[in-house]
């Protein structure tokens, strides 16, 4: 569309089990190294933890530590090392007109509350009757309206000093996805010159195992890559915190700001998830750019998260696009509502080095192109939501 502006990426902020940065991620997948998964502590699930983090250094006040919950000093301290590789943070003529969209699961649930009412309930007739009764006096009424994804964005605003307008969205993958599509399409249409944008997810622990293994997609027992999962697969969930910092190319050119990448387009949609609909979305969303791909230096990194049929679907479709594939969750886990902005971090390492990571099961296809500066971004969530985004290098 003409008129529409360019939107560079010009910070990263990652924090996954790989390390701090995106560079410390990106060494690990280069070198190919094995993933850092825990089939212990919360056994029979596998998950992906964080390594030691010292977060002083992104929120030095112990007082804010203390009153945020993990996912949100994983947030914050995202947050933190985006503003700093931005060359943004501690300046308020920046910080005051740099707009926030984020995007997260909900708080952490009192664990001790919901076993007792899961033990409760085997042993009653009456199960709805229990149920909302003892969720009346059980939990505290504030307990969810507190911890919904504006307590993170206002912490970002009180430790860091992001003052622009702000923007929450809760709705695992797609969230993730409709937070980066939202302001880079802000950005491109003149609404917004500078934005932090990301999420962050708390995986380690046991409440929200619970959810996943209510739905039957929490991967167990013995670990293996995403592609590489058996008929059902499973979700191997990450801690995660990863934020961009998105900016239209007139105002980093101002301001002597890097490109790390830009986002030339991102695409979301979602389906009935009948046989053959995700195969058909994301063929649909591959053939609206398809005419810009230069395909001897484009390659894809999937957000696949291992549970099938919907990791089968993608597989199938990015086989007949074409393109050299790698896949991140192998490696970081599966961090919802964060996996797609950690996947558009990894995809700057990549434009900034040329070249794929080391492949990891038997769906990572293809050799590396010799030069890449193209990389499509997927993301197709546990249930709902397609996604598929494009990041060039700028020259």
């Amino acid at each position: 569309m003409s008129g529409r502006r360019e939107v560079w990426i010009t910070g990263v902020g990652l924090l996954t089990c790989l390390g701090e940065g995106v560079e410390a991620n990106w060494s690990h997948l280069q070198r190919g190294d094995p993933p850092p998964y825990d089939d212990k502590s919360f056994a029979p699930y596998i998950v992906h933890p964080l390594p030691p983090v010292n977060f002083d250094k992104q929120i030095p006040k112990k007082s804010d530590q203390r009153q945020m919950e993990q996912w949100q000093r994983i947030g914050v301290y995202a947050a933190g090392l985006a503003l700093a590789d931005a060359g943004i943070a501690g300046k308020p003529d920046l910080l005051d007109v740099t707009d926030m969209i984020v995007a997260a699961a909900g708080g952490e649930r009192d664990v001790v509350a919901d076993a007792a009412i899961l033990t409760g309930m085997r042993k009653t007739a009456e199960r709805g009757t229990f149920l909302n009764e003892r969720l009346m006096s059980d939990l505290r009424p504030t307990l969810f309206l507190a911890q919904l994804p504006n307590l993170l964005a206002g912490n970002i605003s009180i430790v860091h000093g992001v003052v622009g307008s702000s923007r929450t969205f809760l709705g695992e993958e797609a969230a993730g996805v409709d937070a980066v599509r939202i302001a880079q399409a802000r950005i491109a249409a003149g609404q917004s010159e500078l934005t932090l944008v990301g999420g962050a997810y708390h995986a380690t622990r046991w409440d929200v195992l619970l959810v996943f293994e209510q739905s039957g997609v929490a991967l167990k027992g013995a670990f293996a890559p995403v592609w590489d999962r058996g008929p059902q697969g499973g979700i191997a969930l990450g801690n995660m915190g990863a934020f961009l910092v998105l900016e239209s190319r007139e105002h980093a050119q101002a301001r002597g700001a890097r490109a790390r990448g830009r986002i030339s387009s991102v695409a979301s949609d979602r389906n009935k998830r009948q046989k053959g609909d995700i195969e058909a979305t994301l063929l649909r969303q591959w053939n609206a750019i398809a005419g810009r791909i230069d395909r001897p230096q484009a390659a894809v990194i999937s957000g696949a998260a291992g549970l099938q049929p919907a990791t089968g679907a993608e597989h199938a479709t990015l086989k007949e696009i074409g393109l050299p594939v790698r896949n991140t969750g192998t490696y970081i886990g599966h961090g919802v509502e964060a996996q797609f902005v950690a996947n558009l971090g990894i995809a700057t390492a990549v434009l900034e080095h040329g070249t794929l990571f080391a492949p990891a099961g038997t769906g990572d296809i293809g050799s590396s192109p010799a030069d890449i500066s193209q990389v499509l971004v997927t993301s197709v969530g546990n249930w709902r939501g397609e996604a598929l985004a494009l990041v060039e290098r700028v020259v």
